[in-house]
């Protein structure tokens, strides 16, 4: 067997996509963003989920609120999207970094996602202010949606671009990997499969499809055990083993555009957080964000080292 490239055996080892995240914030200077007097002193309590991409944004908030001069309590990396969701709900937690999608589709219990992401964001940020308090802020370019991956080889061999290309492959070679997770979601594999007019068990044979784990998924359409892959679009892996993402020609997926989210009363008192993190989420793009993850996930770098850095690199703190 050819031994695997040294990137994918990285990978490997890094692939759950979690690393620990302690309280421990480094210090850092005001650069644009400036100390605010409304905000010196004031307690904000700051949380996160526990995946990587969480963990960067989590940190990316304490950090630049800190420098804005609140006195934040970092209770970033909690277990599980409705923990983290309900400590903001009841009041142990104050500010979030959320996924549109996530907040219409799993905690407002809305069946059918809006396609258009402004729209969708318009959608849970009133109905979510309207029935638990939580205001949203403008949400970030960056959209942690699902799509189909692929090598660049496979993708060049078969003309793949966009999703209903998948067709092109012969259908003793339509592999899929999928994580077990994702497979039965109604915005997952089975999900995707009804939405492009397709059949589990005939255009997509049963045999064909691999379910595995999220931390091997990545490493296992590089290395060619599957043809394609059910990825998330935001991830670090997909550069790092030059994965190509085929277009959702059918506008299928969730709009899942990050945000942050707070209680009503601290967006009531402090109107100025939103003027601190609206040039932070403007400059959150997907590639950007695969950026970050990468230097988690693949570097091996801490969360809060790297959103300091990334901070530091854009100029909102020095």
């Amino acid at each position: 067997m050819r031994a695997l490239p040294a990137v994918l055996l990285l990978v490997a080892v890094t692939a759950c996509g979690l690393r620990p995240a302690s309280s421990f914030v480094p210090p850092v200077e005001p650069g644009s963003i400036r100390p605010v007097p409304g905000l010196e002193g004031t307690p904000i309590r700051v949380t996160s989920k526990e995946f990587t991409e969480q963990l960067v944004l989590g940190k990316i908030a304490v950090l630049a609120l800190t420098a804005a001069g609140a006195d934040v309590a970092d209770q970033t990396n909690v277990q599980g999207s409705v923990n983290a969701r309900a400590s903001l709900t009841r009041g142990d937690a104050d500010l979030m970094w959320e996924y549109t999608g996530t907040g219409w589709i799993t905690y407002l219990g809305q069946a059918k996602p809006i396609p258009d992401a402004t729209a969708q964001y318009e959608a849970v940020r009133d109905l979510d202010l309207r029935e638990n308090g939580i205001v949203w802020l403008p949400p970030a370019p960056l959209n942690n949606s699902y799509s189909i991956g692929a090598t660049r080889a496979t993708a060049e061999r078969y003309g793949l671009t966009k999703i209903s290309d998948v067709m092109k492959i012969p259908t003793a070679e339509r592999t899929f990997c999928v994580d077990h997770e994702a497979f039965g979601r109604d915005d997952g594999f089975l999900g995707m499969l009804r939405g492009y007019g397709w059949t589990y068990g005939g255009d997509i044979p049963r045999a064909n499809v691999r379910r595995v784990a999220v931390g091997i998924l990545y490493n296992s359409i590089a290395s060619g055990q599957c043809a394609l892959g059910l990825v998330s679009t935001t991830d670090g892996r997909i550069k790092a083993l030059d994965l190509v993402l085929l277009e959702d020609d059918r506008h299928f997926f969730p709009q899942y555009n990050a945000a942050v989210t707070m209680r009503r009363p601290l967006a009531d008192a402090h109107p100025e957080i939103a003027r601190i993190f609206a040039p932070i989420s403007a400059k959150l793009t997907n590639d950007v964000m695969q950026d970050l993850n990468a230097q988690v996930d693949v570097d091996g770098d801490v969360p809060v080292l790297v959103a300091r850095d990334w901070l530091r690199s854009q100029g909102f703190v020095k």
